[in-house]
């Protein structure tokens, strides 16, 4: 197995599909802006279940950081044949009336700038070697569209627009392009929400871990998955069907 970056990967979300994808076989590199010391706890944790991870230090909404980083994490561990755009800053809730262009800027950053930098960083090695898997962590929340968050809907919103397109430009490439969904999954990020009421409304009638993102996010990263492009995936106990 070749590298995988995790963006965002220090904890939550990211931390599990760091772990996750290791256990797969693959050499991780682990991203992460301000937490040394919980990317460091990830990557200890690989590496004491025998995996291989390292540290990728670099902000992924900043072209010459992603430029450095990239080429880093090329010199430590090979090309990274795996991207998964996870990466993420704060999620006010902002009624309407008072959203400002610079709350939705906060979140195109996160999730149309970044995966967009990294992509520019990795595409050559793709297309020269002929694979590579992108995958684009969205959010349930564009089929809710939840209130006091428009800022939020919109640029997860947009970031499937960047999979349908990707995915019909790099196919020729054998590139796939895919967005998993995940729905209310209980991480440090969600403290003071209401679970009783969220779980009431899932067919499957119960919360889901960060672990079962990450195992769908491991299918399309595997050889299962090379037949698959320009999907979401939605990982939500059923709270939204398509």
């Amino acid at each position: 197995m070749g590298c995988v970056l995790v963006t965002g990967a220090s904890r939550g979300l990211g931390a599990a599909i760091a772990v996750r994808l290791a256990e797969d076989g693959w050499t991780v590199g682990v991203n992460y802006a301000h937490d040394t010391a919980g990317a460091t706890a990830v990557v200890e944790r690989i590496s004491a279940a025998g995996g291989r991870a390292f540290l990728a230090r670099f902000d992924v909404t900043d072209e010459e950081s992603v430029r450095r980083g990239i080429a880093e994490v090329t010199e430590k561990a090979g090309r990274v044949e795996v991207v998964v755009n996870n990466a993420t800053g704060p999620q006010p809730l902002v009624p309407l009336a008072e959203q400002t262009w610079e709350h939705h800027l906060d979140q195109l950053r996160f999730f149309v700038k970044a995966p967009l930098l990294i992509l520019r960083a990795v595409l050559p090695a793709m297309r020269e070697a002929g694979s590579g898997r992108i995958v684009n962590v969205g959010s349930e929340v564009v089929d809710l569209g939840n209130v006091e968050m428009g800022h939020y809907v919109a640029a997860k919103a947009a970031m499937h627009g960047l999979t349908r397109s990707w995915a019909n430009e790099l196919g020729r490439y054998g590139i796939t392009v895919n967005t998993v969904e995940p729905g209310w999954i209980p991480v440090e990020r969600h403290e003071g929400m209401d679970v009783e009421e969220y779980r009431a409304g899932l067919p499957l009638g119960r919360m889901g871990v960060p672990a079962e993102v990450a195992d769908a996010i491991a299918f399309l990263a595997s050889p299962g998955g090379r037949f698959i492009t320009g999907q979401r995936l939605a990982v939500n106990g059923g709270n939204t069907m398509s």
